[in-house]
């Protein structure tokens, strides 16, 4: 099956381009239900690679726009989602598709869990810490008893591991496997292992997933959340960590947006 027609059964049009990034204008509803049809399709079945399927927020238009093999790796993806709330209020002013809603992955997984909990979709969980990692599938089963989860892996693995755990995640063939290595490792692993992957039907990159998960760190209260705050909540829980790259990725993402929402 052409890599086009897999890619349509994830995407639903119209498409809003913010950055110069194609994101699905889609909400979060449409999105899981579109993950679990296309799992349970028989094109899943056909396919020669999986679905790769990753998200876009400021940090990452920031970064596409100064480093283009980074952004290749984002244009290759077969579905882009939005995981940022300035990207949903500046599209409502500026972009003849609109998005409906942010589609944060942490707030995509527990919806997709529960459709795939129904339907006996199965989920592989890759990344984070051993125990950050057993702690987010412990809570995943807690909240979701029924939900298959055919194997997990830590992300702290070498180069020369990968052939051999890509090797195994084939053989176990997850649905959808959820790579949580954040950016960009997480979209060089899909570069390098998606043909390696056959049998695999999704994969999507996750970020922090497995940690708001295992609850190792809180989300933002929502309405933080819904007034496109949440990068100030994390700044202000790892300042050391965040706070030069927001100082510099929101400013630039925000001019970027702003000159290419269409």
């Amino acid at each position: 099956m052409q890599l086009a027609a897999r890619a349509r059964q994830l995407k639903r049009q119209p498409i809003a381009h913010i950055g110069r990034l194609p994101i699905d204008a889609v909400d979060i509803q449409e999105t899981a239900r579109a993950f679990i049809d296309y799992c349970l399709s028989a094109e899943r079945d056909e396919a020669t690679r999986p679905v790769y399927s990753t998200s876009v927020n400021g940090q990452v238009i920031s970064l596409c726009a100064r480093d283009q093999k980074l952004a290749q790796m984002f244009l290759s993806a077969d579905s882009l989602n939005a995981d940022g709330q300035p990207l949903v209020f500046l599209s409502r002013y500026l972009c003849a598709n609109p998005l409906p809603e942010r589609v944060a992955t942490s707030d995509l997984f527990p919806v997709v869990a529960r459709l795939a909990a129904k339907a006996g979709v199965t989920f592989y969980m890759l990344g984070a810490s051993e125990e950050v990692n057993r702690r987010a599938a412990e809570a995943s089963l807690a909240a979701f008893p029924t939900l298959r989860i055919v194997g997990r892996r830590n992300g702290y693995f070498s180069r020369a591991e990968e052939t051999a755990i890509v090797q195994e995640i084939a053989r176990l063939r997850p649905d959808v496997l959820w790579v949580s290595l954040g950016v960009p490792l997480e979209q060089q692993f899909c570069m390098r292992n998606l043909t390696a992957l056959r049998g695999v039907g999704i994969v999507k990159t996750s970020g922090g997933l497995f940690d708001f998960l295992s609850r190792a760190k809180p989300r933002a209260p929502v309405w933080m959340q819904r007034s496109g705050l949440e990068w100030l909540f994390r700044m202000s829980r790892e300042p050391q960590r965040l706070f030069l790259r927001y100082l510099v990725t929101n400013p630039h993402a925000l001019f970027l947006m702003v000159r290419t929402l269409r």
